[in-house]
């Protein structure tokens, strides 16, 4: 029996006083199918770009990596250092690869920057107690850690990190901390 049938027998105006429900639109019937499938499509891109299941990148298809460095790296005396504990794979920590490089290459002899990867080398990143990863901490001449950020950082925010905390790489020559 039809819907308005069965209404029309009942003696009510509507199906819904019928106690019949409301066929779902045509849109949410393509949510409820479509939902379902994109999850199950997520889980599959996740689960298949776990580290160490896919094939490593050509070098040339990634930004230039960072310096790497395991553990407490040597530490040139009386210089500051940033070191950067992250992953190769972390998209927050392959925005600051080339920030790092940058660093690297400009404050050469004035600022030591490391980038340790801790999905490599988990045990690396034990010392530093990071709960985050990208984490930059930032070390005095002495290799007294000064101050630490979690997550992505600018390379301006760093440098105004540095000056706020006595080093302004702006002026050539090595930095002194301000007194």
């Amino acid at each position: 029996m039809s819907r308005k049938k069965r209404a029309a027998n009942q003696d009510v105006s509507s199906p819904r006083e019928a106690g019949i429900p409301p066929r779902p639109a045509p849109g949410r019937r393509l949510w409820r199918a479509g939902v379902p499938l994109l999850l199950a499509a997520a889980v599959i891109a996740v689960v298949a770009s776990k580290p160490g299941q896919d094939a490593a990148p050509p070098a040339s298809a990634s930004a230039p990596a960072p310096m790497t460095s395991h553990g407490t790296a040597a530490h040139a005396a009386g210089i500051p250092r940033l070191v950067d504990l992250g992953a190769d794979k972390c998209i927050p920590c392959k925005a600051m690869a080339p920030i790092l490089v940058e660093l690297r290459a400009e404050y050469a002899g004035r600022l030591q920057v490391d980038f340790i990867d801790v999905w490599k080398d988990p045990s690396a990143g034990d010392p530093y107690n990071i709960y985050a990863i990208p984490t930059q901490i930032f070390f005095d001449g002495d290799g007294k850690e000064l101050t630490r950020h979690e997550g992505f950082i600018s390379k301006a925010d760093i440098l105004a990190t540095w000056k706020r905390l006595g080093y302004d790489f702006s002026s050539p020559g090595a930095p002194a901390p301000r007194s």
